[in-house]
């Protein structure tokens, strides 16, 4: 009972007032002012419910000697008023959704602007600008396109772009263009149903026809496409242009015929694997004339003389040589046929053209050689003067990897244009 009349002075039931409960508080507690509550709070008549305020004094005033102590400072018989708030509930601490909401629609408007600003809806597919490089099919599904930027890693000595990048450019968008087409199975290239028989593709022949190198910076656009070649092989031909003059840079023509990679024997082209390549056949030619003669091996002799000869002994191929199908990769063997040729043709002169007539594949503990013999002299100030080499890379055993044919023309002159707006510095002048 003691507990329960406790209670009920310091929390009053529901239907009482606060002026019933400040009554039952004086009556129980004795002698106490007028205006203060046990509790220290009283109601101001008049106020309404909703805006009640209340007035607090820190303690009651304490006795000594039955003398009353009235030590109130001025800030004592001040009111302070305080605001009523309602009790903390689950819903009151919630957030503000309408705020949180009204922030995700103002995020959302923004990306909706600017992505209207990108303006990515052209007129036609073919208008489309491949920004990341990644290509696309067009032509009716028949040609694969994908633009390229030349880095600074991938020129030369002239500042230009070497063969080697362009025919890696070339290799690139082969695969892409296999797997674009959904036709990429678990090989390096190789379809479902190559995958399945365990076959693979192998390169028999390589032609290009050089027209112009490209500069630091220059973003050259790469097409290719593919049509048979006779009963068990495929030919493969690409055109690369300036992607902003349209200017030809290369154009070249490959055969491609498929090997065991398990035997490592070459394969016929199973029906089933015609039938998936088939419906990309394309019947145009990126060369029109191509060099159908057997090419000859260096050392022969030129109109009853024997040309000049050069041989570099004790290549060896690098683990960053071999490719996924265990092999080297057929553009390191470009590198290594120019390893013989003579500086002086290097310097002054730009490859025109190549044929390459691959023999038999190069693995990782392969030693090999590379011979070249140059035939003609190229006569200063005639531009249509050309030397002609004969190149082969064989093992130092004797068996042939590659056999090669190339023409080389005086070098041209590379302006500022397609170099990032760098020139080329002058020699200083020696005193004589």
């Amino acid at each position: 009972m003691a507990g329960s009349l406790a209670a009920s002075a310091f929390l009053p039931g529901p239907g009482a007032s606060p002026a019933a409960s400040t009554k039952t508080s004086k009556n129980m507690a004795g002698e106490l002012p007028d205006n203060l509550s046990v509790c220290g709070i009283v109601a101001k008549p008049g106020a309404p419910s909703g805006n009640m305020q209340v007035k607090a004094q820190a303690q009651a005033l304490p006795k000594v000697n039955g003398t009353k102590l009235n030590h109130k400072n001025a800030s004592a018989d001040t009111e302070e008023a305080i605001p009523y708030s309602a009790p903390k509930t689950f819903y009151n601490q919630l957030p503000d959704w309408s705020m949180l909401l009204a922030a995700v629609t103002t995020i959302f408007l923004a990306a909706e602007k600017q992505w209207t600003l990108l303006d990515w809806k052209p007129k036609k597919p073919d208008m489309l600008v491949d920004t990341f490089g990644f290509g696309r099919i067009i032509q009716d599904g028949l040609v694969f396109r994908q633009n390229f930027l030349i880095r600074s890693y991938e020129i030369g000595a002239d500042r230009t772009a070497s063969i080697e990048t362009l025919m890696n450019h070339l290799q690139e968008t082969a695969l892409n263009h296999v797997k674009t087409a959904g036709l990429l199975g678990d090989g390096f290239g190789a379809t479902p149903e190559m995958s399945k028989r365990n076959l693979i593709w192998v390169v028999s022949k390589i032609q290009l026809l050089v027209e112009q190198y490209p500069s630091w910076g220059d973003m050259v656009q790469v097409d290719t496409w593919v049509a048979a070649a006779g009963k068990n092989g495929m030919r493969r031909d690409w055109h690369v242009r300036d992607y902003n003059s349209g200017r030809t840079i290369l154009r070249a023509t490959s055969v491609w015929v498929m090997m065991n990679k398990n035997t490592r024997r070459l394969s016929k082209m199973p029906d089933e694997v015609r039938a998936e390549i088939g419906p990309y056949f394309n019947g145009r030619s990126a060369i029109t004339n191509e060099q159908s003669e057997k090419l000859a091996k260096p050392g022969s002799t030129v109109d009853g003389d024997a040309a000049k000869q050069f041989i570099r002994k004790g290549l060896t191929p690098r683990w960053g040589d071999l490719d996924v199908n265990q092999h080297v990769n057929n553009v390191k063997y470009i590198g290594w046929i120019l390893e013989s040729a003579p500086i002086s043709i290097l310097e002054k002169h730009e490859l025109a053209s190549m044929t390459l007539d691959y023999r038999k594949e190069c693995g990782r503990d392969s030693v090999l050689q590379s011979l070249t013999t140059v035939a003609g002299e190229c006569v200063d100030g005639h531009p249509d003067s050309t030397i002609q080499c004969d190149h082969l890379l064989q093992l130092e055993s004797g068996a042939d990897i590659v056999k090669a044919h190339t023409e080389w023309r005086p070098k041209r002159a590379h302006g500022g244009e397609g170099n990032m707006g760098f020139s080329q510095p002058k020699a200083p002048e020696h005193p004589r």
